[in-house]
């Protein structure tokens, strides 16, 4: 996702940080999940961030109404990633707050980890643009420490597995969303394994097209920083080189 926006937006000095050491967020419970948010959020504003983008639909799922709600500072904002993925699949313009109304997909698959299916915050923001949408989520388990670890060959399995579990419950989806910012680089076994007739929603591109979005309405919002830095709170070493094979050029990370 930071390589979408990056490419984007070039002028932008972003800062990212992984919290690699607490990774994955998908199975621990909503008060973990919303403590370690707040932290990396935290890290983020002291490093001179006034926009903070949540790049973890389980975050953003768990943690982001609580902390708008009760933490976020005012002179600061903190967005999430599911809203220009459901605005893609409604068909809306960024920023359309009209009620919700009929749209042309009806049985959609959810792809995502197991805390954010329990969420259920994106049937929610689904329901606030949207009537008649049947959505069946399917938690996928596994997926993202296989991707952590560099085990593509798993990850590939894991997919299939996960996708003829939710066929099972929904035959003919229509459209997929990959509700996990890892799952963009399994995408190819997604689609593969639901057919070419299933339209797969991936989140780094809309999100990078909505942030610019934002960004041409909230100009100050683009913080004072003019270097980008990779922070982690994991080992800098070993994610700088996984970093760099995802990528494919190479990305130095730093203790955050």
């Amino acid at each position: 996702m930071l390589d979408a926006c990056a490419r984007r937006l070039p002028d932008v000095p972003f800062v990212y940080l992984g919290d690699n050491a607490h990774a994955p967020y998908g199975v621990r419970d909503a008060d973990d999940i919303f403590e370690l948010t707040k932290a990396g959020t935290q890290r983020l504003f002291d490093a001179g961030c006034d926009l903070v983008i949540l790049a973890c639909n389980t975050a953003s799922a768990a943690a982001l109404r609580r902390m708008q709600e009760s933490w976020v500072p005012a002179d600061k904002r903190v967005l999430g990633v599911f809203v220009p993925l459901i605005e893609a699949l409604t068909e809306r313009q960024w920023g359309d707050n009209s009620p919700p109304r009929e749209v042309a997909v009806k049985h959609v698959a959810l792809f995502a980890t197991p805390a954010t299916v329990a969420s259920r915050a994106f049937q929610r923001e689904l329901a606030f643009r949207a009537i008649g949408v049947d959505v069946e989520a399917q938690a996928c388990g596994g997926v993202v420490d296989a991707i952590e670890d560099g085990d593509m060959i798993l990850a590939e399995a894991l997919v299939r597995s996960h996708v003829e579990a939710l066929k099972r419950k929904m035959p003919h989806p229509e459209a997929a969303i990959l509700g996990c910012t890892h799952y963009p680089l399994m995408e190819e076994a997604f689609q593969k394994a639901l057919g070419e007739d299933v339209t797969v929603y991936s989140q780094a591109n809309l999100v990078a097209a909505s942030l610019e979005h934002y960004l041409g309405r909230h100009p100050e919002k683009r913080g004072p920083g003019e270097v980008p830095m990779f922070l982690t709170t994991g080992d800098p070493g070993r994610v700088s080189d996984h970093a760099t094979q995802f990528l494919r050029r190479r990305i130095d990370f730093h203790a955050a």
